[in-house]
Order: structure tokens, then sequence, then C-alpha cells
């Protein structure tokens, strides 16, 4: 990191150099390290919180006397915001500062979790998680924007690599946080500290990112395009709220009625976006020039469409198709990830050495686990343990480890520093999207066949159906990794 950069300059960030006079790839200095910490710390911080309510709904519901739509928007009402917002919150970094953005969206968070930790009623507590989401719609392109013009080289690498990592710690913390806060009762709380704990992790964040996080913008985008914010925004809550909450309500017309406006919605932005291109647009569509950003971008979205296929189906299958407890369902996502963050580790320590060959990799060995995986669950029927099951499971984290850290750091690769936000809102809504689509498609794959029954042999056929159309998706994601470089550390200078 430059001392320009350290010095927090308002626009532009110098990067660090990948290759210096020395030939030998620079090491990361104290200020980038610190900085680095900080921007992974809020990315978890944000990630975390949107699972670490689903182990205290009962709790939630018990003491606040919410009812089922209720407990439904408490989840809803914290994803939907965030994937309404993250193009526009990638933009509004991009013209107005990225850890200016940052901190605005840290304080937003803060504030949100302390008032979910002090709500007495479901509507004030919805309330509160939705503007969490609205301050995570703004933190989370800002994290990796800042990386992408921060670091360099194998810095760069490494610390998409850890980006990785944190992904899969968030995975398995949240649910397990959730349940031992919840469970520990600390000052007779109940399930308030899980929200509570954001506060002083939101503090250290604010005061640490506001003294080691380099400021970066962009000096020519100097006005946000209202129009194209508006438009995005009703073409995304048109598009994925029916996705979302279509299966629930037995697909009515206005579900229909609503993706198809959201499909005209986005036709209209595009057009729009188009007209505006060199005018301060919301969406620099330039970005979408580089094969590797246009290939990463599917391959995110196809990424998100198989998470929402498999982990919904997954859950329902260790349950009702097999009989586990709650605990014991829960053991297997915690021996998922724990082989997800293996993967992130090895992609953090490869310092982007293996370019695309690694995510490649990284999804055959999850195409290859979860064949093996529906094979073995045809075979074992109701009898498949859960230490039968071990070596699928932690080979599926595995390979999944290798791919998401790798996969931004070379989608995000050849854009533009001015562009880095409105490009990583970009990439993080595909991911959205893609588990929208994939929730949607569980209709389809899975209740076609279970038909809602709690009938353990139905629900096996179900979710062996649903591990076929995961290894075709996988073969799908692994033809577009092929648009990523195959060369190491091809990055925009």
């Amino acid at each position: 990191m430059s001392s320009s950069a350290l010095g927090k300059q308002p626009q532009d960030t110098t990067e660090l150099s990948a290759h210096p006079p020395s030939g030998r790839p620079p090491k990361m200095a104290l200020a980038a390290r610190i900085a680095l910490v900080v921007l992974l710390a809020a990315e978890l911080m944000d990630i975390l919180d949107q699972s670490v309510v689903l182990t205290a709904l009962p709790a939630i519901q018990e003491s606040t006397g919410a009812g089922p739509a209720a407990v439904q928007w408490l989840t809803t009402g914290y994803s939907l915001p965030i994937a309404i917002g993250l193009i526009t919150g990638g933009r509004l970094g991009d013209i107005y500062g990225r850890r200016r953005i940052l901190l605005i969206g840290t304080v937003a968070f803060t504030t949100a979790s302390l008032l979910c930790g002090l709500a007495g009623g479901p509507g004030m507590l919805i309330g509160a998680r939705i503007l969490q989401g609205v301050a995570v719609a703004l933190m989370i392109p800002q994290v990796l924007a800042s990386l992408h013009v921060t670091f360099d080289g194998e810095n760069r690498s490494k610390a998409f690599g850890l980006y990785g990592a944190v992904l899969s710690i968030a995975n398995v913390l949240g649910p397990v946080m959730g349940g031992l806060l919840t469970e520990a009762d600390l000052f007779r709380l109940s399930w308030r500290p899980i929200f509570l704990v954001n506060v002083p992790v939101g503090l250290a964040v604010f005061l640490l990112g506001r003294k080691f996080i380099p400021e970066s913008s962009v000096r020519k985008a100097d006005r946000l395009d209202l129009t194209g914010m508006l438009l995005s925004a009703l073409a995304i809550v048109s598009i994925l709220f029916p996705l979302t909450e279509g299966h629930t309500h037995h697909w009515p017309l206005w579900c229909f009625a609503m993706l198809a406006t959201g499909v005209v919605t986005l036709g209209v932005f595009l057009h729009q976006q188009r007209r505006k291109q060199g005018n301060s647009p919301l969406v620099a569509l330039s970005v979408f020039q580089a094969p590797q950003f246009r290939g990463g971008t599917a391959a995110q979205l196809i990424h998100g469409l198989l998470c929402g296929l498999f982990f919904m189906t997954w859950t329902l299958y260790l349950q009702r198709g097999l009989g586990m407890s709650p605990f014991h369902a829960a053991l297997a996502f915690v021996l998922l990830s724990l082989g997800e963050l293996a993967g992130a580790t090895i992609a953090a320590k490869s310092g982007g050495r293996f370019a695309r060959r690694l995510p490649q990799t990284g999804v055959l060995i999850t195409l290859a686990a979860m064949a093996g995986y529906a094979l073995q669950a045809h075979t074992a029927a109701g009898g498949l343990t859960l230490v039968a099951m071990t070596a699928p499971v932690v080979l599926i984290g595995f390979g999944l480890g290798m791919v998401s850290g790798p996969l931004a750091d070379m989608t995000l690769a050849k854009v533009p520093h001015a562009d880095a936000g409105s490009a990583s809102g970009l990439f993080n809504t595909a991911m959205h999207l893609g588990i929208a689509l994939g929730t949607a498609l569980t209709a389809l794959v899975f209740f076609a066949l279970t038909g809602g029954s709690p009938e353990a042999g139905l629900n096996r056929d179900g979710f062996i159906t649903v591990l076929w159309w995961v290894v075709g998706l996988l073969a799908l994601m692994w033809t577009l990794l092929f648009f990523l470089p195959k060369r190491a550390n091809t990055q925009v200078d």
C-alpha cells in the first residue's frame, strides 16, 4: 500500500506494485494488514447476520409474539434490501468514496443492530432488520471494491483468498453463534445478544476503518443516476420478490405479473443505461466488454443458483429423508463448512499462481463429490448416517471453498478502478439473483416430487433428483470459468 493510500487521500488510491525492482513479490505492510482485517471483519459481520437469526427464530417468536408472516420477514426483510441496493451502493462508493460509504453503512448497521436488540415487538424488529439490509447494501460492494483497488499481485490474490475463507467461516458460524448466544441467555436477554454483539464490532470497524482503510473514488463520477437507481430497484424487486415468495403462495397470477413487469423494467433500465454512458451512468456497461467479467459474473449467477437449490433441499433431506435431529443436521453443515474453509485456505495460500485452473479444479471436485453423494444416497436409502456421508460432504465444501475467492478476484481483475464499486455491486447482485432462482427452482425439481409431504422416501428421491441437477449446473459453471484468465495476476494496470 502506498504512502498516499495510507495518508487517506480523497481520490485515487495507488496500489502496491506486484513486482518491485528486486523481482520479489512485496510483503504486505502492517497498515495494509490492518485494513484487510477491518474489511474482512465488515464482510463477516454482514454475512453472519443473514443466518444468525435462523436458530433464534423460535425464541424470537415466543418473546415477541411474532406470527408466521412476521417470522418470514425477519429474513426476507434483511435479504431483499441487500439485493435491491447492491448496484446503487457500489456506485455510491465510486462517487463519494468507498471508505466513506463503508463507514456510513457501518454506522447504520451498528445502529440498526442496537435497535434489533432493543425491539419490544415484531414490527420494530422487522423495521430494524430492513435497515440492516439497507446498510449491508452500502457496505458489501465497498469491501470487494476496496480489495480490488488497494492490493496488487500476490497480495491481491491472498486478500481475495482470505475473503473466500471469511465467507466459509460465516456460513457455519452464523447458525452456531445464534444458537449458542440464545441458549446462553446472557444477562437474561435471550436472543437479543445475537444483534447486540454487532455494536462493539461495528464500532471497532468504524474506528479502525477510518484510520487504516485508504480512500478511493472517481473524480468524473460527480452525481448519482437517480433514474437508473429507481429502474434497477424496481426491476430487481419485481423479479426477486415473486421468486422468493411464489412457492409459499402456490404461484398465484400476481407472481407471474410481477416477473413480467420486472423483465420489461430491466429492458427499460438497460436502454436507459446505454443512453447514459459517458454521463455518469449507474452501471458502466463497458465492464462487460471484458470476457472474464461476463463469464465470471455468469458463473457467480450459476454458483448462487446451485446453492439456492442445494442447501434448502439438503436441510429437508437430512431431517425428513434421514430422520436426523436439527442438531445432527447442523453437524452436517459444519462438516461441509470445514471442508469449505480448507479449500478457501488453499486458495488464499496459492497467491493466484494457478489462475482459472484453481476454481475449475474446485468445481470438478464438487461435481465428483455431488455425483458420489447422489449414488451413496440412492444405494443407502434411509440408512445413510452422518459418519458415512462425511467424505462426500467435506469434499463438496472443499471444492466450493476453492471457488469463491479466486472467482471474485479474476472476475474483477480487468475492471477499471473507476468502476470498481459498480462492478462489485453487479457481481454480488448476480449471487443474490442466483439464490432466488435456485430457491424458486426447488418448486419444480424437489417439491413437485414430494408435494411438501414429510414422507421419508419422497424426500430422499426428491433430493437425489436435485443432486443431479446440481451436477449439471456445476458442469455449466466449469465451462463458464474458461472465460477467466489462464495466466496469473492478469489484472488492470
